[in-house]
């Protein structure tokens, strides 16, 4: 398909192409199997300018925006995560996961706010990490209990965040906690806090199913201390924030989706077309022919919608709730279908470590999870549905 990107777009993805088979694919298994972040491959894409594409141009970033327009290079960002998923997964996250951060800054930060991280977030010298996923509180994102106390000219933070990707890695980290617990989610503010700053520290890093290259790690707060002028916004516009990033980050995550189902069907191609059996290459049976039409299908499905929707939100629409939601459960259905068919026409072998497809399979599952569960999607595509329909 041709999707008319630019010539700027398309020099991303060939950017990223090239990063993907070259750097990342050689060395993507023993990421994953030592959980490894993959430091070298992040400083590459800091060097290669692919933070930049996502930060406005007035803050050292590369984005060119209308007037009064706050957000876009969204479907730039969709681009390069889709084409690095295609070898790695969880090398994909590390990076999409400093956009997740750093919409918030973009959306709600002031103008010192952006002046002093945003140039720092372009070049890639420093990652960032979004903190709202509390032990109590995943789905029902309102339930954080992580408080946030003014105290003069400061705020005290005090609770634990957990899952939290690039936790440890990143410099800077967007943190949702509440400021007033009897406002329920209209109690929840949203702060910049530092890496190194007193009282903030990190616990066990999670040994996990897939997308183990990107680290995940519990952060916790402990009389916590942050200036008051770290505060995003106004106080009580946490949960607002939370979900209007969601809805511009959910893209993303079904990028990565789009990507991590591609590169499997590439490796499932080649590897139909050399496996024989009864005499005759694999891929010149109907039954296997039939899966690899309809996984083709439902990936170019699932990346025009994703583009569709990302598109949408560049051009400056911000009323993407359910479009947003669609993309990511269509993408991340698609990849694990795409993915666990993959696996199925290797066979044995797909089961076994020695082959590359067995790991699509678990970097896939997580697309299904985090940002918002799918169960989740759908309620949120149901309610916008049934207040369309109600008008």
């Amino acid at each position: 398909m041709d999707y008319q990107l630019t010539e700027q777009q398309k020099m991303i993805q060939e950017l990223c192409r090239r990063i993907a088979k070259e750097k990342i694919q050689p060395i993507a298994a023993d990421l994953d199997k030592k959980g490894e972040f993959p430091k070298e491959i992040i400083e590459l894409l800091a060097q290669s300018d692919l933070f930049a594409i996502f930060i406005p141009a007035e803050y050292d970033g590369a984005l060119e925006l209308p007037a009064g327009q706050k957000v876009g290079g969204v479907l730039d960002l969709c681009i390069a995560t889709e084409e690095l998923s295609r070898a790695c997964g969880g090398t994909a996250v590390c990076y999409a996961a400093s956009a997740l951060g750093t919409f918030p800054i973009v959306l709600y930060g002031n103008e010192e706010q952006k002046k002093k991280y945003l140039p720092f977030i372009a070049s890639g010298k420093k990652l960032v990490a979004f903190g709202l996923t509390e032990p109590e509180a995943g789905s029902d994102a309102s339930a954080i209990k992580t408080t946030a106390k003014k105290a003069g000219d400061f705020y005290v933070l005090n609770g634990t965040k957990h899952f939290i990707t690039n936790g440890g890695d990143a410099e800077i980290y967007t943190i949702i906690a509440m400021t007033d617990k009897s406002k329920g989610a209209r109690g929840a503010s949203a702060f910049i806090v530092e890496k190194g700053t007193p009282g903030f520290s990190f616990g066990k890093e999670e040994d996990k199913l897939g997308i183990r290259a990107s680290i995940t790690r519990e952060l916790i707060f402990n009389d916590c201390k942050i200036p008051k002028e770290n505060l995003l916004g106004r106080e009580g516009l946490g949960f607002i924030m939370t979900m209007k990033t969601f809805d511009i980050s959910r893209p993303g995550v079904a990028a990565q989706a789009v990507g991590i189902a591609q590169g499997a069907l590439d490796l499932t191609v080649r590897y139909a077309k050399e496996r024989h059996q009864f005499g005759k290459a694999i891929s010149s049976f109907q039954g296997i022919q039939w899966m690899l039409a309809d996984m083709a299908t439902q990936i170019e499905a699932a990346r025009a919608l994703v583009y569709s929707v990302a598109r949408n939100i560049d051009s400056g629409k911000t009323d993407v709730v359910k479009e947003s939601a669609m993309a990511k459960v269509f993408a991340s259905d698609t990849a694990m279908r795409v993915t666990t068919d993959c696996l199925q026409i290797y066979g044995g072998y797909g089961y076994m470590k020695d082959y590359p497809i067995e790991k699509y399979m678990r970097d896939a599952k997580i697309t299904q999870i985090y940002e918002g569960t799918n169960q989740i999607q759908r309620n949120i595509i149901a309610i916008q549905l049934i207040k369309e329909t109600a008008k």
